[in-house]
């Protein structure tokens, strides 16, 4: 019966103290971070949420619209109602790409740094 050795231990990630979370949330690189993040995603949710409710309200109060044929047994409704899922997944995309972009290395700048106790 053989014995395995164990792994070397990783070394310990500095833990940041509640005053250094306190600086970091003050900090300017934060505030731009926060930002970044705030600027893409509340006008995008507002967006999409707006969208959303013109096509529920349009459900509701505007049937002979929605119901207009636009090839075959394909009307408005089912038109919008997929589009919904296409936007859905075109913002998450874009979303990703944000993220990857503009949050991510900023986020990564601001971790590093905390971690190594600078």
């Amino acid at each position: 019966m053989a014995t395995e050795t164990p792994p070397p231990a990783k070394p310990q990630a500095h833990l940041p103290s509640t005053e250094e979370f306190t600086e970091v949330q003050q900090s300017a690189e934060f505030g731009e971070l926060r930002r970044a993040h705030r600027s893409f995603a509340f006008p995008l949710t507002i967006a999409f949420a707006a969208w959303y409710l013109l096509y529920v309200l349009l459900s509701n109060y505007a049937g002979d619209f929605m119901g207009t044929k636009v090839a075959g047994n394909i009307n408005v409704a089912l038109v919008l109602g997929l589009a919904q899922f296409l936007t859905t997944f075109l913002i998450a995309w874009w979303y990703a790409r944000h993220a990857a972009a503009k949050l991510d290395p900023k986020a990564e700048a601001i971790k590093s740094r905390m971690e190594g106790g600078a």
